[in-house]
Order: C-alpha cells, then sequence, then structure tokens
C-alpha cells in the first residue's frame, strides 16, 4: 500500500507486509515506503546533537555557541574540541563518545559504528530504531566539517609523504554519511553557511528544513568529488601518467542577464568549488561578455606591467583589444589629437591604481566598465556615478592564482590545454635579430614596443597583428583568416592614428554644443573622405567653417614622415606581402615567431625597407 493519506497515528504497511504505528508529528511531509530502508521524513528536523571537526576554524566558535543557546550536545575532535573549550564550551570527545581511543596517530577518531551509525540510522525505521537501540548508538543530527588542505599542501610543493598524510579519511567518510541520510541530518561544510544554519533553525524552533539539507548535501557531493577528482589528479600526475576521469565542480556565483546574446538563457559565473573568482563587483551589473573582456584585459595590462615594469592600461571590445599602452608620456602632438590638455595628462600617475585623476579622463570616455586592482575613494565615487550608476566597476584580485589547465566547452566537446602563461621579455626579442645591424640595430624603445605589440596579439582573436608606438597599440587587426588581410587591416587604423595628428585634423573648427565622441567620429570621416552626398550634409552641420578637403596627395606626404612604428604578429609572415604593405605605415621594426619556409624571403624584404626583424620563436595564437 503506498501514498497513502496521513493523519494522527495512522497505521501505515510496510514493504515486509507488517503493519506498525509511527506517531505522525505535524511537520510531517510524506512517508516513503518503498524500501527495507524507508522511515519518516520530516520538513523540519530538531537539531539535537553535533558533530563537529574544522581543519578551518574560523566561526566555528560563533556557530557552536549559538548551538549551544539550543541545547545542542557537541561532539568534537583534537584541535576543534581544544578551540571549543578555549572559548567556554562544554563539548564531548568523540572519543569518550565512541569508547574508542584516536590511534594510528590520528588515522582513526571518527571511523566508529557509533559516529556513522549516528549519522546514518533512519529514523522512524523499526529496524534501524532497534540496532540503534541494542548497539547504543544515539542519533547525530548535524555535522559541521572541513576536509584536510590537501590541496593547500600540494600547492606549497610538500613532498609526497607529506601531500599522503593531508589525504583526510575521516571527513569525506561523515560527509558522505551524512549527506546520504540528508532527510534526517545536515551537513555543514563551509563557514559561508553558517549564518544560514543559524537563520534557519531560529526559523524553525531549533530545527532545519528538507530544502537546506538538500541543498547542502549537493554541495557536500560536489565537494567530495572535486576533493577526490584532487588526488586521483595529483597521484596520476606523480606517477607521470594521464588521469582516467577529471573531475571539475563548480559553484554558482551569480546570475547574468543573458548570455553572448539576450536568447542564450540560462547564463551565470561560477567559480571552481573551493577557489575565488578573479574579481570582485564593485559596481553595476556585468555582462557575459563584459565579464570575457575584463578577463583578457587585466591579464594583458598585467602582463605589460610585469614585462615592461611601467603601469598599463588596455580597452578591449568583443574579446580582442580596441587598444593597450604602457605609461610613456604623450607628445603635445599627441595631446591634441586626444583632447587631453599637457596640463591634465601631466598630472595622470604613473599607477596601476585608478586614481583620481585617471577617473576624471575616464567620465568622459564611452566605456561599460572598468577592471583594475584597487582604487581610491575619489576615484570610485566618480566610476559608480557614470552611466546613471549603472557603470561596471570591478576589482582584480592581484593574487589570485589560476589553474595551470584550463578547460572549455563547446558542442558536447571539452577541449583542455596549458593554459598560455608564457611570459614575453626583452630575451624574446633580442635573442635571435635576423636582419642586417643585428641585436645592435634595435633600441630600448623599439624592445619596449615589440613586448607591448606581442603581449597585445597574444590577447587578440586570432589570426592577428598589432602595431606599436611610443608604448601604445595604435593598430589591432584581428580575426582574419590571412595574415596580409591582418595588416591591412590594422594598417589602415595606424594611417588614421596618425593622420589625426595633420595640422587640418588638428585645425576643424567645430559649432558650440557638438559632443566629444561626434568630434572624434567627424575627424576619422574626414580622414576617410569617402562620403555619401546625404552624410556630407550632416556631417558639414557640425562646423563653424566646412573645411576643406584633405587630399591623397596630402595625406601620401603627411604618411612619409611616420617612421618607428613595431608590428608584432601572432605567427609567422608566410609572404613578403605583409612587409611590403606595412612599410606603407612607417614600420621600422618587426616581431614574429618565424619558423615559416618563406623565413629568408621575408628577412630579405624587411632588409630591402631597412626593417629590423626579432625571431621571437613563440606563437601566440589566441581563440
Amino acid at each position: 500500500m503506498r501514498g497513502l493519506f496521513l493523519g494522527r497515528g495512522v497505521m501505515v504497511r510496510g514493504t515486509t507486509e507488517c503493519l506498525y504505528r509511527i506517531p505522525i508529528r505535524a511537520n510531517v511531509s510524506y512517508i516513503t515506503p518503498t524500501s527495507r530502508f524507508s522511515g519518516t521524513q520530516s520538513d523540519v528536523v530538531p537539531i539535537t546533537r553535533a558533530l563537529i571537526s574544522v581543519s578551518d576554524k574560523s566561526g566555528i566558535v560563533e556557530l557552536c555557541t549559538y548551538l549551544a543557546s539550543k541545547n545542542v550536545e557537541l561532539l568534537s575532535t583534537g584541535g576543534t574540541a581544544a578551540k571549543l573549550r578555549e572559548a567556554g564550551l562544554a563539548c564531548i570527545d568523540v572519543s569518550d563518545y565512541t569508547g574508542s581511543p584516536e590511534c594510528l596517530d590520528g588515522r582513526v577518531k571518527t571511523l566508529h559504528p557509533k559516529v556513522h551509525g549516528g549519522l546514518l540510522g533512519v529514523r522512524g525505521n523499526p529496524k534501524h530504531e532497534k540496532d540503534m537501540e541494542e548497539n547504543g548508538i544515539g542519533k547525530i543530527d548535524m555535522t559541521i566539517l572541513n576536509l584536510y588542505p590537501f590541496e593547500a599542501t600540494v600547492a606549497k610543493g610538500a613532498a609526497f609523504e607529506q601531500c599522503i598524510e593531508n589525504i583526510d579519511i575521516g571527513g569525506p567518510s561523515m560527509l558522505r554519511s551524512t549527506a546520504k541520510n540528508h532527510a534526517f541530518t545536515t551537513i555543514v561544510t563551509s563557514p559561508d553557511q553558517y549564518e544560514e544554519v543559524k537563520k534557519c533553525m531560529e526559523e524553525n524552533n531549533g530545527g532545519t528544513t528538507l530544502e537546506m539539507r538538500k541543498r547542502f548535501a549537493a554541495r557536500a557531493f560536489s565537494l567530495s568529488a572535486a576533493y577526490d577528482s584532487a588526488i586521483a589528479g595529483w597521484f596520476t600526475k606523480e606517477l607521470g601518467e594521464s588521469a582516467d576521469v577529471v573531475t571539475r565542480v563548480y559553484k554558482p556565483e551569480f546570475p547574468l542577464k543573458y548570455g553572448c546574446n539576450p536568447h542564450q538563457k540560462p547564463a551565470g559565473i561560477l567559480s571552481l568549488l573551493n577557489s575565488d573568482l578573479p574579481f570582485t563587483v564593485l559596481n553595476g551589473t556585468p555582462g557575459y561578455i563584459n565579464l570575457l573582456d575584463a578577463a583578457n584585459a587585466w591579464l594583458l595590462v598585467k602582463e605589460l606591467r610585469e614585462a615592461t615594469g611601467l603601469a598599463a592600461a588596455s580597452s578591449f571590445k568583443h574579446v580582442s583589444p580596441a587598444g593597450a599602452a604602457v605609461a610613456v608620456p604623450l607628445k603635445d602632438v599627441e595631446c591634441a589629437a586626444y583632447e587631453v590638455t599637457p596640463e591634465a595628462a601631466a598630472k595622470l600617475t604613473p599607477s596601476a591604481l585608478a586614481y583620481l585623476h585617471t577617473a576624471l579622463i575616464l567620465k568622459k570616455e564611452v566605456s561599460d566598465g572598468i577592471v583594475a586592482p584597487g582604487y581610491t575613494p575619489e576615484a570610485l565615487e566618480i566610476l559608480k556615478a557614470k552611466k546613471g550608476g549603472k557603470f561596471i566597476v570591478l576589482e582584480a584580485k592581484a593574487d589570485f592564482r589560476p589553474d595551470s589547465v584550463e578547460y572549455r566547452e563547446v558542442y558536447g566537446m571539452t577541449f583542455s590545454q596549458k593554459r598560455n602563461d608564457i611570459v614575453i621579455t626583452k630575451e624574446h626579442m633580442t635573442q635571435k635579430v635576423v636582419t642586417k645591424g643585428g641585436v645592435d640595430a634595435l633600441t630600448e624603445d623599439a624592445i619596449r614596443d615589440m613586448i607591448v605589440a606581442s603581449i597585445c596579439v597574444k590577447y587578440t582573436q586570432s589570426n592577428s597583428v598589432g602595431f606599436a608606438k611610443d608604448g601604445m597599440m595604435v593598430g589591432v587587426g584581428a580575426g582574419q583568416q590571412s595574415r596580409v588581410d591582418c595588416v591591412k587591416l590594422a594598417g589602415r587604423k595606424v594611417k588614421t592614428w596618425y593622420l589625426r595628428q595633420h595640422p587640418k585634423v588638428l585645425g576643424l573648427q567645430f559649432v558650440e554644443g557638438v559632443k566629444r565622441q561626434d568630434r572624434v567620429n567627424a575627424r576619422v570621416r574626414y580622414i576617410e573622405g569617402d562620403f555619401t552626398a546625404e552624410e556630407r550634409t550632416r556631417w558639414e552641420a557640425q562646423f563653424s567653417t566646412v573645411p576643406e578637403p584633405l587630399t591623397e596627395e596630402e595625406k601620401d606626404d603627411f604618411m612619409k614622415k611616420a617612421t618607428g612604428i613595431t608590428i608584432s604578429s601572432d605567427a609567422f609572415f608566410p609572404f613578403r606581402d605583409s612587409i611590403d604593405h606595412a612599410s606603407k605605415v612607417g614600420v621600422s621594426y618587426v616581431a614574429q615567431p618565424g619558423g615559416s619556409v618563406q623565413d629568408e624571403q621575408v628577412t630579405a624584404c624587411c632588409d630591402d625597407y631597412g626593417m629590423i626583424m626579432s625571431f621571437t620563436g613563440v606563437r601566440l595564437f589566441h581563440h
């Protein structure tokens, strides 16, 4: 007889066909007599006895103080018991409770029927109740534990034997027993759950709800899976073999409005269990692509600073850099082109922190958000007010260390690879200079620009090339199937950047009230010059005096003055055509991996134009 209506004192037929009476409390949800392990399942289970054994003792005294105030009996072990007694809390040693002392240097503490029987016993099951009574096993309603810090021990470079000793046995056993029996027992595995436990008990007369117990059990099993996976992965690595199974357990951190597109729902950000996210959200609601941009931008500027010793900044759009630079003072003509007064430029401090003057500059720029390792209070308030309070402000955790192997799921396949953690340095630019003059032909400024351009293309969708001058990117060509098309795309941006310094461009007279971004766009269209009739009418309306055209001859004459520009490529140049085109925009220095069958031809082409080329030996594809 199954699924029958419940009333007080109802007679229920068990699977053994015998009848037994269950004293039904008002909070009983249902009875599931589907196996010999069936019993009464309550929504709220009172907590009368708790077992505590934690390696991370943060917040444990406060939680146990609360439990003691609810007349919960506390069982504990070793250092946890000592910590509780120091705080004046009464607790019973597990060894006293079981009647069996700790042994084997502490390897055996809780592996005892009085512990696991108390956790696994099904409440309301006559057989279980009888066994527990006959063996003196009391019910344990809650287990609070952390596992030995195995991964932290490995990360410290501990010896093999020490890592082995930090493999927890009793903890995972209690965790699984408690989580399996979550219908009646509560498993608590992290200090970030303590407040919820107290709140739940406070609202439920000293008990926990089935909904919370299920959630906590799911998290516990995830923790157990991640823990065992870490051990298996480490052990297999020690043996020099590939792991048969890789388990990665994620913890949902916060939902996203949608993924790449509005119809891609649900979406969210997750962290690896027991790991932090690399950012803290200080303001705004970041989206899927915002966070992809933030991650790549932060890595780029972090590597620029490490490689050059200079403060760095970058701007990203759709997971490729729109610009990047290190702290090299702007020339007066560049200040004029960017509408930054020399006085304002002089106030910009060469620091990775976002200071007040930096925030004032950013306040005028079109942007969705910012990521930095820190903010002054004044700067943070300015940034938080941008975009009507919706400007995204992320604080990067400078000490965050990602795993060495990264994973990606695409169409039912999981890709794994070693993270591209190669550090681009001066040595890459000087170890193999293949053009005339050799390494002596490279200046320190050129080496810096080679580094800047190479790190930039490392974080640009491939195929990609990047042009740099005076510590800043002046053209990026991303995501093209043909390398020469990358050069042409980025070269067009270089030409526009340089022509913005042309006297006729700097001399454009706008009517009052034209917004800054509209002025930027108007200058670019003036340089390009390919207006439709309708577009020209609207463009001319922005000026107090309609400007004379910037002729092709004037552009060509001005571009002849361009020099000292660096180009870096994420892979080798397969033909000389890329170098031929680069020569048109003032390129003097080339950084590329080398390795093409056409290397000699490309080297000869660089010599023809008087360019200096370095083979870095490092390909930098990014997808």
